[in-house]
């Protein structure tokens, strides 16, 4: 990935965590590799998860790592797949296939442990 791809994508990140800080919503990144399985499994996963907890109230990107390395990077990514919690504050990190649907609402702050 060249300098300016990265850029406009960090750009455009900034922006969109700005706008879910005013809205209230949540915004999360997922990194995956590939299609495989397990990524897969993680995808459906906290898609479930946010449609039925975060109706309409979150944004999720899904980046895969090996199209997308320099943002794996950026973020030291060394597992995956792994969900970033970006908004609303504090930030947290999520490894695993997100099958574990206590723990992800737990660490989204939705549900009290």
């Amino acid at each position: 990935m060249n300098p300016k791809q990265t850029a406009g994508t960090t750009a455009e990140f900034e922006r969109a965590l700005q706008a879910g800080a005013q809205e209230g919503q949540y915004l999360l990144r997922l990194y995956v590799t590939g299609m495989t399985p397990r990524s897969t499994a993680a995808i459906k996963n906290i898609k479930a998860i946010c449609e039925e907890h975060l109706d309409g109230r979150y944004k999720l990107e899904v980046v895969d790592v090996y199209q997308h390395p320099g943002l794996a990077k950026g973020e030291q990514i060394i597992a995956a797949p792994t969900l970033i919690k970006c908004l609303p504050l504090p930030l947290r990190r999520f490894i695993g296939d997100m099958s574990r649907t206590d723990k992800i609402l737990l660490g989204l702050d939705l549900r009290k442990g």
